[in-house]
């Protein structure tokens, strides 16, 4: 995938997973582009592991879906856009 698509996925499968976890009304563009591309990462990678499967990137349902997983998953973890503070 190129540079574009990889933005474009990225923002997807970010505010899918900020709307998920709730936190979309505190998360901006940006912040979206690099949870969903994180989670992309961190997805593929743990799928590769659980499946035994090569790591692969492409356009897909269940790419999307194991994006989606993984950014709701670094977005809990991390706790990134979780509390305001005052």
């Amino acid at each position: 995938m190129g540079i574009l698509s990889w933005i474009i996925f990225g923002a997807l499968a970010g505010w899918v997973a900020s709307l998920i976890t709730g936190r979309n009304a505190r998360m901006g563009c940006l912040l979206n582009i690099l949870v969903g591309v994180a989670g992309a990462l961190i997805g593929g990678f743990l799928m590769g592991l659980i499946t035994g499967n090569e790591f692969t990137i492409n356009w897909s349902w269940s790419s999307f879906l194991v994006a989606v997983v993984g950014a709701a998953l670094f977005l809990a973890v991390t706790g990134i856009a979780g509390k305001k503070r005052h």
